[in-house]
């Protein structure tokens, strides 16, 4: 089976995409890397399928074509077959399918930088332990992974490697081509997060050695909390024994979804084998929906538009004197930029300046998060250059009465 099919981009003009996200006409929402805005067609969408389940009329069938067009778009999105996605209910689900599927050994190892992960990137890996695997842990340099660092860590006994694409603070891109590519020469699975890449930033497993990805739909690809998404490339998924499984991940060919095989049973092919119980139907309609639009806008364009709207938002930051995590904007921003010093708490920042400028942000309407003590924005495509303008505006007013 080739590759899902892109659809090809329509002329659709990224600086009109917020008209389609009604919550921006209240808000200047920059928390995407907490969850994403709905638009006005999810919505039609949910509330078509909600009719449908209380008129009483099912047809199955339908959901189950649903499944499929929804497994096609994330695969499209990332360049990968449709055999090899997976539904999961988050990414720590899909990065434990990964971790308790591989064949590990007692002597193997595992590298991973857990200052920058976010904890279930980091606890999947502990809970190895028990079976004798090592977690080798790398420190950041300067908050970015250290990818030389763990290339260097690399030895005969390394199964997996993980890295975010973008960590969730302070919002850095790893350099996941020479990490990927460093794991495919000596065979190591590569796993990464996307929760922060996938729908703001193009991505091509192929071309960055990714052989497992981990997403889920809430953030970037703009769907609902409970459904995810797993990549596993063939290669490695047909090596992996799923650690729990389930009538859809045995292939019984046509047979109906209730239908007992004999006790010789053979696994789905690629990702599908991970597939458990039935799915998610309301949260592959918000999927299906949001995809479908982003889809028809290429994905390099969506990429220059909201990481030109960062860099934007970054040098207007360090403009009025703010600590801008990672200095002037360069090649190391996505669409994250995070203000501050880097420390520990979600709650709140470790300098007053920056408790009362998030207060005063959020007083007037401006949607952000603070993560490990920095205040952070992420922007996706229904930003725009005014709320950019209007985040640095009030920032300014908010440190001038700071200082008074």
């Amino acid at each position: 089976m080739g590759l899902a099919t892109v659809p090809t981009p329509t002329d659709r003009c990224i600086a009109d995409a917020h008209r389609d996200y009604p919550a921006t006409a209240e808000l200047t929402y920059m928390d995407v890397a907490a969850r994403g805005l709905m638009s006005q067609q999810v919505r039609a969408a949910l509330d078509a399928h909600l009719d449908t389940l209380a008129s009483g009329e099912i047809n199955k069938d339908d959901f189950f074509a649903l499944v499929e067009r929804t497994r096609a778009r994330f695969a499209a999105m990332i360049r990968a077959q449709s055999d090899e996605i997976a539904f999961t209910k988050n990414v720590s689900e899909g990065l434990n399918m990964v971790a308790t599927g591989l064949p590990w050994e007692a002597g193997d190892n595992v590298i991973v930088c857990p200052e920058l992960e976010h904890p279930n990137n980091v606890y999947c890996w502990l809970n190895l332990r028990q079976h004798g695997v090592e977690v080798r842990t790398v420190a950041p340099c300067q908050g970015h992974l250290p990818v030389a660092d763990m290339i260097e860590r690399m030895d005969a006994r390394t199964r997996t490697v993980t890295a975010s694409t973008v960590t969730f603070a302070p919002g850095f891109r790893t350099d996941i081509e020479r990490l990927g590519q460093a794991c495919r020469e000596r065979g190591i699975f590569f796993l990464v997060d996307a929760a922060q890449s996938c729908g703001v930033l193009q991505t091509d497993v192929e071309a960055s050695h990714i052989d497992g990805l981990a997403v889920s739909t809430q953030k970037g690809l703009l769907g609902l909390y409970g459904m995810g998404f797993l990549y596993c490339r063939r290669e490695w998924a047909e090596r992996i024994q799923p650690a729990y499984l389930a009538r859809f991940g045995v292939d019984l060919g046509d047979a109906h979804e209730a239908s007992m095989g004999s006790e010789a049973y053979k696994l789905m092919p690629a990702a599908r084998r991970f597939d458990v119980g039935n799915y998610n139907f309301v949260g592959c309609v918000a999927a299906d929906a949001s995809m479908g639009q982003l889809l028809t806008y290429d994905p390099k364009a969506v990429e220059h538009y909201v990481v030109g709207l960062a860099h934007e938002l970054a040098q207007g930051f360090m403009d009025l004197g703010l600590p801008v995590c990672g200095g002037a904007p360069g090649a190391h921003l996505a669409g994250i930029v995070t203000v501050g010093e880097l420390g520990s708490s979600h709650y709140g920042t470790d300098d007053a300046r920056f408790n009362q400028l998030y207060t005063s942000l959020h007083d007037h309407a401006v949607r952000l998060s603070i993560r490990r003590g920095v205040l952070r924005f992420s922007l996706h495509l229904y930003n725009t250059e005014d709320d950019v303008n209007r985040v640095l505006e009030l920032a300014q007013q908010g440190l001038g009465s700071s200082r008074r």
